[in-house]
């Protein structure tokens, strides 16, 4: 058995979803559960669409509605013309959405948006969309069953970032999801998308598709997880940045954890999690090339000073300063509640006899964390920070990889330098507008240079 999770441009539209079809149908020895995101953007016409509806700009929250209405209707008559299934499928997606229009109504009564009705908007992408996969694979002659996410990935009621019941959801896929492939059925579900108890609507947060094909491996005890994306796999760094990075064929669980959450955007951080509780690899592919060699996640790959090179721009970079701190015992945790307090999560971190410094994502709650933290002492900021990663097994062992880390970043100040504990991530905080510089001046060194 095994899960193949496609992205929001791997069924962006109905030539998209013919791809998937061809590529499922090649692994159908395999037992595939088939997840899928929401069709290629839809979920943020979704979000946007409730947040106009609460600022009471029904109208526009309106044609936003109509507008994704006639997506999904246009896509799925592509897919399965004018058949019976069509017809069908055409009206859940009405229904779909006139029920969308009644909530978007109800929230400009409202005028304020809650988390649950948030999750109830944001879930209709890959609800619809996973209908309509379902749908394209029956209209090719394949026995494809459309599986209610909400039947399978069981959470809390932490709306919005709900946590998954493990044990639940290993019941859930057992009941829900093994029958049909002993069947031979492709059954095909919604990533993103869970249930509360009381089967209310739940979203695992943004990127929680990779999340939920992760869980769903791990409930089956898959013996393999492949994200479908628009890339040909994990790359030495962003192609955005590094038009020349080039194709990483293995890679460890650890090294591609640490890159996704500094920036690399294949794949969701968490989706690591339950793959490595499992022991299951991970692949990463391109549906637009599914010829190609993709990536490999496992627990053993070759083991180099430097694998790849990650940035991420936006972050915030807060300085404690304190003389209190200086021998005293549980100081730092002290410091560290003021965060937890306001549910903000800290990324690299150095300290000092006497300071702290943190960079954080989210500055949401910025101004009462530093309120909290001024009475500890001396506290400063800088807003326009941004991190470069150097991401390897073998940063640590004897290499010259940090030294030579420095140098490459020539003129570029460096305000912090992490190493990590694992000893695979060496993390330096520059200005915000040196990050992509310092990509380009590290790719160049590490992997450019005498190749």
């Amino acid at each position: 058995m095994i899960v193949c999770k496609f992205g929001g441009t791997s069924v962006a539209d109905a030539e998209a979803i013919a791809r998937v079809v061809d590529v499922v149908v090649s692994k159908r020895v395999s037992l595939p559960v088939v997840v899928v995101s929401a069709l290629g953007g839809a979920t943020n016409q979704l979000l946007a669409l409730a947040r106009k509806a609460a600022d009471g700009e029904l109208l526009a929250a309106l044609q936003l509605l109509e507008l994704l209405r006639d997506r999904h209707l246009r896509e799925a008559h592509a897919l399965l013309g004018g058949t019976a299934e069509a017809e069908e499928l055409a009206t859940e997606i009405g229904a779909s959405f006139d029920e969308l229009a009644h909530l978007a109504e109800a929230l400009r009564t409202l005028g304020y948006l809650t988390p649950r009705s948030l999750d109830t908007v944001a879930a209709l992408g890959e609800l619809l969309s996973s209908q309509i996969v379902a749908a394209a694979f029956r209209r090719h002659g394949h026995p494809a069953v459309w599986v209610d996410a909400r039947d399978v990935m069981k959470t809390n009621d932490a709306f919005t970032r709900a946590e998954p019941d493990l044990e639940a959801i290993a019941l859930a896929a057992r009941e829900q999801l093994l029958p049909l492939l002993q069947q031979g059925m492709i059954p095909v579900m919604g990533g993103f998308v869970g249930s509360a108890p009381g089967r209310i609507t739940t979203t695992l947060g943004r990127g929680g598709s990779d999340y939920s094909a992760s869980l769903v491996g791990a409930a089956i005890d898959a013996t393999a997880i492949e994200i479908w994306t628009d890339v040909d796999g994990m790359l030495t760094a962003d192609p955005r940045v590094i038009p020349g990075a080039r194709l990483i064929e293995r890679i460890s669980f650890d090294e591609a954890a640490e890159l996704a959450a500094f920036g690399a955007k294949v794949l969701h951080p968490a989706t690591i999690a339950p793959a490595v509780q499992r022991g299951i690899p991970v692949y990463v592919f391109n549906s637009r090339k599914p010829e190609g060699r993709g990536t490999m996640i496992a627990f053993d790959a070759p083991r180099l000073p430097v694998r790849a090179i990650a940035g991420k721009r936006g972050t915030t970079l807060v300085k404690l300063r304190s003389s209190r701190m200086l021998l005293a015992p549980g100081f730092l945790r002290r410091v560290f509640e003021v965060f937890e307090t306001h549910r903000t999560s800290v990324d690299v971190v150095t300290t000092s006899e006497v300071s702290v410094s943190v960079t954080l994502d989210d500055a949401t709650n910025l101004a009462a964390i530093l309120q909290d933290l001024a009475a500890f002492g001396d506290v400063a900021v800088e807003r326009r920070s941004g991190i470069v990663a150097i991401v390897g097994a073998g940063i640590a062992d004897g290499s010259r990889a940090m030294a030579d880390a420095i140098a490459a970043l020539g003129p570029i100040p460096v305000y912090m330098a992490s190493l990590s504990a694992t000893g695979i991530n060496f993390t330096l905080v520059i200005d915000d507008d040196q990050v992509v510089p310092a990509m380009q001046r590290l790719h160049a060194t590490f992997f450019e240079r005498g190749s």
